[in-house]
């Protein structure tokens, strides 16, 4: 069993939202996932009786350039593409007896986490995302079995969403650097003697820079595809990654070669042909829940053509609407990449 497969299926449930909110249908899953309790949110919306979708949100700098996917060793990780950049540090939480150093976020769920923070923020144009009373609770709610030890569910969601709650982001592109936490406020996991249970935190509040910097350049994605993908931090990349970028191209066509993809995706890989190999599997997984990205896999590299976003301007503008918002991307904001 892979404990990180499992608190991923957990947050399934935790990115999907209720039908009956506004009144609006839902598409059923096409992948071979079951159906979950919906009790928090995804925007699932209809703009018609053709095109049905379940809309995620995550910052536009994480579609250009990810949390490390391993496990790292030190307390700073850092990742360009082009002129935009990623520099993550670890953080302190006090744990009930004084600071506690965490590691760098790193792997598939945190992805999930930011994709649930942004999502409920963006659609309720709220700072506090609520997680529940305590972690089984959390995990009860959104319809899953909560199982402890060292690789249990609990354990993992704590690692990593404390070390996501604990670290410092910097972002930057061309000219504009973030510096800042996205969470601001948390209350951490501590154990109470008495009861022999976890508390959990009731709300997560979100930094108010990255709150209102989200509001401007988050960017919408297909619930779906997140979910098939999940069990892949470089296959989730990829995908947010052409999303976001290929319905900004030029006309024509854009060539990058494997060195300038491996240093904005393989951070993590010592040799390119390890890379390559890995790459062209996880850009498999992509295509098939991105069919419309048009990608050629060349013997040097991609080619990367103008398509059509995984999620229509008419259907994010619906979504927008809906919210009060006006749901545009920033201007200028596509990567150099």
């Amino acid at each position: 069993m892979n404990p990180a497969g499992d608190c991923l299926d957990q947050l399934d449930a935790v990115l999907r939202t209720t039908r009956a909110r506004r009144g609006l249908g839902v598409k059923p899953a096409t992948d071979q996932t079951p159906p979950r309790k919906q009790p928090l949110d995804v925007a699932c919306l209809s703009a018609g009786q053709d095109e049905n979708v379940q809309i995620a949100i995550q910052h536009s700098i994480f579609c250009q350039v990810g949390l490390p996917r391993k496990k790292v060793e030190g307390e700073v990780f850092e990742r360009f593409s082009g002129r935009a950049w990623l520099r993550v540090q670890a953080g302190v939480l006090d744990l009930g007896r004084g600071p506690v150093q965490q590691i760098v976020p790193y792997g598939a769920l945190p992805r999930f986490l930011l994709a649930f923070l942004s999502s409920h923020a963006r659609r309720h144009h709220t700072r506090q995302i609520p997680v529940g009373d305590s972690a089984r609770a959390f995990l009860k709610m959104i319809g899953q079995t909560s199982s402890g030890g060292d690789r249990g569910s609990l354990t993992v969601l704590k690692t990593q969403l404390q070390a996501l709650a604990a670290c410092r982001l910097q972002v930057g592109c061309a000219g504009r650097t973030f510096n800042g936490q996205p969470v601001e406020q948390f209350d951490a996991w501590r154990a109470d003697d008495e009861v022999g249970k976890h508390t959990w935190p009731g709300v997560l509040l979100l930094s108010e820079p990255y709150f209102h910097d989200l509001i401007e350049h988050g960017v919408p994605l297909d619930y779906s595809a997140l979910v098939r993908l999940r069990g892949s931090a470089l296959a989730l990349d990829i995908y947010m990654w052409l999303a976001y970028r290929l319905h900004c191209l030029a006309p024509g066509e854009l060539d990058l070669s494997w060195p300038v993809l491996k240093a904005q995706f393989g951070n993590e890989y010592a040799a390119l042909d390890d890379f390559k190999q890995k790459f062209r599997y996880a850009l498999s997984a992509v295509r098939k829940v991105y069919p419309r990205a048009n990608v050629e896999d060349l013997a040097g590299g991609l080619r990367l053509k103008r398509s059509p976003a995984p999620v229509s301007p008419r259907l994010n503008a619906f979504y927008f609407n809906a919210q009060n918002q006006t749901g545009r991307l920033g201007a200028g904001q596509c990567a150099t990449l």
